[in-house]
Formats: structure tokens, sequence, C-alpha cells
């Protein structure tokens, strides 16, 4: 899985441009799945049929967090706007890549006081041009940020984990999964850094009777970090609340009990800020009862993020078990 993560997280998909690691995600799984279809706004939607079967959707979202040029001045210096939840504190020296292949350095006005963090309208884009005329992109071209996957050994640091790594989760289940008791709508979304657009418009067509997303989530083990409970390496974390949905307890109670049974670590989790593409799910048309399979995830909208390998294969095994028992219905 850490090959496959690799390839993925070095795919260039910013919000509304995911159609590079589509193609790619699209090869690996056509011939796993009974059906395939892109929906119009971008969704990638694999179907495992099954008659008589409670349809249940998951999802993890292709694109990750970006920038848009928006100004070009006489000296070849570019202002862009963020796709996503940018944070100025990681941008000032990093490194971006265009889609066009351009490249270039994150610069600020000047130098701001060491306890100051400059807001984007104050920083700009170098591609060591000299003149608008040599600058190598345009007003709307978009860009990500440049960084190397980055092998630890059982954990591995990359810009994009979020969420390539639940696209990973997804890819890894298809492969091993023979049976199901669930009729299976594997959705591959778009635009969810924006405001989980993607999964709102692919809710709405598969009507789901169930949902799961497969994503990151923040972690409460680094020194003075967020008070939180989920750690690195504990397992993957069976979220309950966060800003966006309160997990259905009865979806929340069968993951948990199906964790346990098959004695596969796991976590408790309540983010306290952002959410995820199950908020989408589980509002669309009538209400699906809805959960959420979390990644837990350090330095999450930072140009790397770090998970554990070992966090990752059983969030597999979890997403595997629970695919082929019961739904959570059949446990109230």
């Amino acid at each position: 899985m850490k090959e496959l993560l690799r390839t993925l997280v070095e795919i260039p998909a910013p919000p509304g441009y995911e159609g590079l690691v589509r193609n790619q995600i699209r090869e690996w799984i056509e011939p796993l799945v009974d059906e395939i279809r892109i929906d119009p706004l971008g969704n990638l939607l694999a179907v495992r049929n099954q008659a008589n079967a409670p349809r249940l959707m998951l999802v993890a979202h292709m694109d990750e967090i970006g920038l848009m040029i928006t100004h070009v001045d006489q000296q070849g210096f570019a202002r862009f706007v963020a796709l996503g939840g940018v944070m100025p504190i990681h941008c000032v020296g990093g490194r971006v890549r265009f889609l066009n292949g351009a490249q270039g350095v994150i610069g600020v006005e000047k130098n701001p006081a060491s306890s100051e963090i400059p807001p984007l309208e104050k920083m700009f884009i170098d591609f060591g041009a000299s003149s608008v005329e040599d600058c190598p992109v345009r007003v709307g071209d978009v860009a990500v940020f440049d960084r190397p996957f980055l092998d630890l050994g059982k954990r591995v640091v990359s810009k994009a984990m979020d969420d390539r790594v639940g696209v990973a989760v997804l890819i890894e289940t298809l492969r091993r999964l023979e049976q199901s008791v669930f009729e299976l709508y594997f959705v591959f979304s778009v635009q969810e850094e924006v405001g989980v657009r993607g999964a709102t418009v692919a809710a709405f067509g598969v009507e789901p009777d169930l949902g799961l997303a497969v994503d990151v989530t923040a972690t409460g083990d680094t020194p003075k970090g967020h008070r939180m409970e989920v750690r690195l390496g504990k397992g993957p974390a069976i979220k309950i609340r966060d800003a966006g949905m309160i997990a259905d307890p009865r979806v929340v109670r069968w993951m948990i009990q199906t964790a346990e049974k098959a004695k596969i670590p796991y976590q408790r989790e309540i983010l306290e800020f952002g959410g995820t593409d199950a908020r989408a799910i589980q509002l669309s048309r009538s209400g699906v009862p809805t959960g959420v399979l979390s990644i837990p995830c350090r330095y999450i909208h930072a140009p790397s993020e770090m998970v554990d390998m070992e966090d990752v294969e059983n969030a597999v095994r979890l997403l595997l078990r629970l695919l082929r028992t019961s739904h959570p219905f059949e446990l109230m």
C-alpha cells in the first residue's frame, strides 16, 4: 500500500481539477467493479452490484488544497487565492507546482515580525521571471504544493495525504473484497476542500441507505498540540462528532462492535473543527445514516502530512469486516 499511496499523493489534483488522479484511479479499479461512471461534476462512481441488498455509499475525496492565480504584475510576480483551507503559516518559502508544469516559490511583501503571520493577500509567487511576458502562468491557472514523498519506515509524509490516504484505503478494499452484504457504491469525490460539493451531488444521485466517508483526522500527540484523544499508530478512528456532523449512533456502534469482535485496534474520535464528505451524505434527500472511518494524520493542510501505515492497514481490515458483516440496523 505504501507504493499505491506514493503514486496517489504525487499526482496534482486541486479542487475542480481532479482529472489526472481520477484517470489513474479508474485504470486501477475498473476491472474490480461491475459498473463505473463519471458524473457531470467529475465524481468517479464504481459499483459492486448485490441484488436485494441495502445500498452503501463509501466516499473518499480526490482533491487537495491548492492555489489559483488572480493577477500577474509587470515584474512577473503572481498573486493568488486559496483553493481550500490553505494556512498562511505553511506558505512563505514553500514551493508550488502548476498543472502546466510551471514551478515557483511563495514570497511575502516584507519580512514580518517574528510573531506575525502575514495573510495570503501579502504573499506572491516568484517564478524567477523579470516581466509579465516571462511569467509562465496566467490568471486562473492552478497549483498544488510541491513536496516529495518521504518514507520514514512505518510512517510516511507527503502533501495530499488528505485525502489520498482515504482513496488508497478504498482502492485496497476493492482489491481484497470478495463479497459483501451490501450493494456498494465506491465514490471518489471532487471539490471536498471547497465545500463538500462533489459528495453533495453524488449522494443525491446514489440515494444510499447508509453512508461511510473515509478521510483523515487530526491528532493530539504532538507537543502542546490539540487536546484530542487520537494518536498516530493506535488504529483508525471512528468518528462520533466533528464540526459538520454528528455520526449516527447506530453506525458508530456497528463500527465499534465490528472492530472489537475482530480485535482490530481503533480510537474514538471527536474533532472540534473541520468536517468531511459525510455531512453531505447525511443531509442528502430525506437523510441518510452516516459515519466516518478516519485515518489519524499529523499536520493536516500542511505541505507535509504524516500518517502511520499500520493505521492505514487496520483501516482496510476494519472496512473489509464492515462490508462483510451485518449492517447497523441489525445491531439495534
